[in-house]
Formats: C-alpha cells, structure tokens, sequence
C-alpha cells in the first residue's frame, strides 16, 4: 500500500508554492514545481486562482502537469489560447493600470540578498565558464510583476554579488529600482527553496527567512547561505497532509515528469 505520510523536498517546495497564492491572483507560471505549485492550489487552496503561461494561454487548468508551455494538456483546459505578443502586453498592461492581481515564478543559477536573479552565465560574460539560456521572458516579468523566485539553497547560488543580472529584484536596496528606472511598486515577494522561504524586508528590502521546514532548520539555512541572513523571524511551516500528497503523485503529477517518488 502506498504511504503518502513520507514527503519529498520538492513536494514541500511545491505545497510551499500553493500555500503562497492567493484567491483570484493571476499566477505566471512555467513548468515544473511552479505548475505543480499552481495546480495544486487551484484544486485545493484557492479554487479562483488563474494560471497563465508565456505562450499566451490563459486561466489554465490541466488535468495532468504537461510538460512545456506549449503542451496540448495546457490548451485543453484552459480560458483563453492567446498569440504571446498579447501575454507580453498584459503584464505591461496590469502595471499600466495599477492593478495588483498578478504573481510570477521564475527562477535562476544565482540570486543575491536583494533577489536579483542571474539565468545569463557563470563569471565574465564576454568569456564565462558556464552559459545559460538567458532570460526567455523572465526579464519582463521581474520588471512588471511581484514575484517569487525557486531555487535550490546552496552557497553557490546565493552569493552576495551575483556574475550578472538577468532580472531585476530591489537592485541595490531602498529606491534600487526608482535609480534603474523600474516600477518601483513590483519586485521580488519571495524566494521558495528546498529549506525554506525567504522574505524581502520592507525597509532594507534585503532576504530574510521567514519559515522553514520540518526537515531543515534556521542554522542550517544560514549554513547554506553566502551572505549574512536574518533567521531571527523564522518560524516553522508544517509539511503537508497525506491527501495533499497523494493528489501530487496519483492526479497532478502522475507519470513523475517533475517529481520523483522515492521507492518504498
């Protein structure tokens, strides 16, 4: 028989994310934890959240997690199929009209204490040791978007001075987005990792740890953080329930294609 009382560290990120949207938020997602995130909270948590994708298809609801922003399984549930040049003009377009109805997931190789987030290369850009796929669509939703970042907690990822910033976060603290000439009322909410989520203090707007896990702790956070982090706010965020485990592997994610179960 099944035991769905055990749970991954990706299914904690992923109950993490759908505990972190709101009833009637429009919710920017892409694939992976930030979809199974969505869904899961468009099932469970807040039924009139709206996922939408960069492909241009909008208040989505699959019945099982595809696997591009372009599988049919999106298409198949969802409000409306726009073209993407119309998604692009929406995020501009909420911003434009002061409306604060839209939350983003992106993601990244490196973040600093002010999230701002490098997908671009690893050391000088002229000559890196490592390239990546840049910002696909990333850097426009960091500049019009509240958003909530993934990554994974290791000290090579959150570094005090990233090699290079792909999207903007608070840039360089207080009015670090009025000086780059970026909406000063957007920015990062959040970053969801694998040991917990992080805040941005409202004065500072530097990272703090707001909650961890059952299965990490404030000094291991700190420990994996490459920069001096504020764990004196922490408080624990309790793991989620059997139900909400066995729907992620039998319903959302069944074939495993983002989530692998450990075998019992």
């Amino acid at each position: 028989m099944a035991d769905y009382t055990n749970y991954t560290k990706q299914e904690m990120q992923a109950y993490a994310i759908a505990k972190n949207i709101q009833e009637n938020q429009i919710v920017i997602v892409g694939t992976g934890l930030p979809l199974i995130g969505a869904s899961l909270a468009k099932r469970v948590v807040c039924p009139s959240c709206h996922p939408i994708v960069e492909s241009g298809l909008m208040d989505c609801d699959p019945v099982e997690v595809p696997r591009s922003v372009g599988d049919l399984r999106f298409m198949a549930h969802c409000a409306v199929q726009w073209p993407n040049i119309r998604f692009v003009g929406f995020e501009a377009n909420e911003w434009l009209h002061g409306e604060e109805r839209l939350i983003a997931f992106i993601g990244g190789a490196q973040i600093d204490p002010y999230g701002n987030v490098n997908s671009t290369c690893i050391g000088d850009y002229n000559n890196p040791k490592t390239r990546f796929t840049g910002s696909g669509g990333a850097n426009g939703i960091a500049t019009y978007c509240n958003t909530v970042i993934m990554m994974q907690h290791q000290k090579r990822r959150f570094m005090d001075k990233i090699d290079y910033v792909t999207s903007p976060g608070w840039m360089d603290g207080p009015g670090g987005r009025e000086r780059a000439g970026l909406p000063s009322n957007r920015g990062p909410q959040m970053v969801v990792t694998d040991l917990g989520i992080m805040k941005f203090d409202d004065e500072t707007k530097r990272m703090y740890l707001a909650y961890y896990y059952p299965f990490s702790s404030p000094e291991m956070v700190k420990e994996n953080t490459g920069f001096d982090v504020d764990v004196s706010r922490a408080k624990l965020m309790e793991g989620p329930s059997p139900e909400i485990i066995k729907l992620i592997r039998e319903e959302i994610d069944p074939g495993q294609a983002f989530i692998k179960v450990p075998k019992q």
